[in-house]
């Protein structure tokens, strides 16, 4: 029996991996480990992930939170090394472009471990973004490479790599599928907070180039209190601490909320009007539920969602750019298939079974 070992940190990671555990019992020749660093260790950026997506328990648990992004990834690879030496992985899989996916990919290629990345080939072609020199550095080193779309394809084989890339579409995908309709059965989320469907905005802000400065953070809120309607902010643990440190005032139209379990944000993007957001994974999930998007950054690795008209960039966020965007029209496309068919964890299992079988 062959180990696959997936290692994952952040929220995004834990979403994404829920479609490929759940193939586990069909690829009974694998044994699937999981590996938690312990990147996002607040209970509602990590444990209600496991429990909403029926993720089983890590089978190790690092608890590497917190730190620069050096700290945090030296520590990350010298705990990660220690445990590859043994458990001896056939293969280790990552996911995405956190720290925790950078860590794995260099403690194990030392080791001579081979590599999987999952969502390879994107690039938001801003080397200012940790997570975009996270990419390039896994991508380059990875033994196998999974893209979620086609762009991500020509991204790869532009930079020399066409060889061992493989196009599956987007697990999150699969991910949203499996759980869209449980998430508008299960969760109360609107009248929790006395919303009614498709007459409030979604926002979510996190990226330090948005929330370091002050001066951007004070347009994107005063922005938000300009806005008609109610907006929801779910805030990130360290938009809050920002925030309240610097005593920034929130419009009354704006609820704020703690960081959401998937279910629930889930049910939240789907009846929104618009989203608002610096998050590539949100972003997907707009595209794929067809919401208008807001993106607040100054480009996106996700740029099928531009080029079909699903998501605008605010590349100064100003005020004044963001209103401007948020009252464009929008025609929402009937077919929006850039990252797949809702099958990528089918596809990405069945090419592992034939690279390590």
């Amino acid at each position: 029996m062959k180990n696959l070992m997936f290692i994952a940190g952040a929220r995004p990671n834990f979403i994404k991996l829920a479609p490929l555990f759940k193939l586990s019992k069909q690829f009974v020749n694998f044994n699937f480990q999981l590996v938690h660093t312990g990147q996002h260790y607040d209970n509602n950026m990590s444990e209600v992930f496991f429990e909403e997506l029926n993720l089983p328990k890590p089978d190790f648990y690092l608890g590497i939170g917190g730190g620069s992004h050096g700290e945090q990834t030296g520590k990350m690879i010298i705990e990660l090394e220690k445990l590859f030496i043994n458990e001896k992985p056939d293969l280790v899989i990552v996911i995405g472009d956190v720290n925790s996916t950078l860590a794995a990919v260099i403690a194990a290629s030392k080791l001579q471990i081979k590599t999987a990345h999952i969502e390879a080939g994107l690039r938001s072609f801003n080397r200012s973004m940790p997570e975009e020199i996270n990419r390039i550095i896994t991508d380059s080193i990875s033994d196998i490479l999974f893209a979620p779309s086609v762009k991500a394809i020509e991204n790869l084989k532009n930079e020399g790599m066409a060889s061992n890339s493989y196009f599956t579409g987007d697990v999150m995908y699969d991910a949203l599928l499996d759980n869209i309709e449980i998430a508008k059965y299960k969760s109360n989320i609107l009248n929790k907070l006395n919303l009614v469907e498709n007459n409030y905005y979604l926002a979510t802000l996190h990226r330090p180039y948005n929330v370091d400065d002050l001066t951007i953070l004070n347009n994107i809120l005063s922005a938000f209190g300009e806005i008609k309607k109610k907006v929801v902010f779910p805030i990130h643990p360290r938009t809050k601490s920002i925030i309240t440190k610097n005593n920034i005032l929130i419009a009354s139209n704006i609820i704020v909320t703690d960081p959401l379990g998937y279910l629930d944000f889930l049910a939240l993007e789907s009846s929104a009007l618009k989203i608002i957001t610096d998050s590539g994974g949100i972003q997907k999930e707009a595209y794929f539920l067809g919401i208008p998007c807001i993106t607040l950054r100054p480009e996106t690795e996700w740029i099928e969602t531009v080029n079909e008209g699903m998501n605008f960039l605010v590349k100064d966020r100003s005020k004044e750019s963001l209103l401007k965007n948020l009252h464009k029209s929008v025609t929402i496309l009937s077919k929006r298939d850039a990252y797949g068919d809702g099958n990528a964890a089918l596809k990405i299992m069945n090419l592992i079974s034939g690279v390590i079988s």
